[in-house]
């Protein structure tokens, strides 16, 4: 059983959050801490860098309401968690974090390099590597339900 736990948390995928928070709670002391992160870009793109669609502030607030909402939704009544919003490179941040923190265990959701989230496999290896404690990492629902598609057939 581990007693401080890091989850990193695609705050645009309800489905990685439960699966991140059920497999949490299994691995997760009685008295153990439990801390929810998320990171986010805080810059634009292009050529334009500092122009950015929303104030890094309401992008700071957004995220933390969503993580706050997956908490509520899917931890048990009696289990709360600690809410951590960082922004810039997710991978450099989240071993930040579970070193600022003294972590444990840091566990991922990784949909590998396919999709919209080009860059997650090379965010969930640079974790890997350099995080301060033993890594986790679950895959998507999505790979999930493609195997047991695949193996039905």
């Amino acid at each position: 059983m581990y007693r401080k736990m890091l989850i990193a948390i695609d705050p645009d995928d309800d489905g990685e959050g439960k699966r991140a928070l059920e497999a949490a709670m299994d691995l997760l002391d009685e008295d153990g801490e439990l801390h929810l992160a998320s990171a986010y870009s805080p810059g634009g793109g292009g050529f334009f860098p500092h122009v950015t669609e929303e104030a890094p502030e309401e992008k700071e607030k957004e995220v933390r309401e969503v993580l706050d909402l997956l908490a509520r939704k899917y931890l048990p009544l009696n289990r709360g968690a600690s809410l951590h919003v960082v922004a810039g490179n997710a991978g450099e941040k989240l071993v930040g974090l579970a070193g600022q923190l003294c972590a444990d265990l840091l566990m991922l959701v990784s949909r590998g390099s396919s999709g919209r989230w080009s860059m997650r496999r090379a965010t969930v290896e640079y974790v890997s590597v350099n995080a301060p404690c033993p890594v986790l990492v679950l895959p998507s629902l999505k790979k999930c339900g493609a195997e047991t598609e695949e193996e039905e057939s």
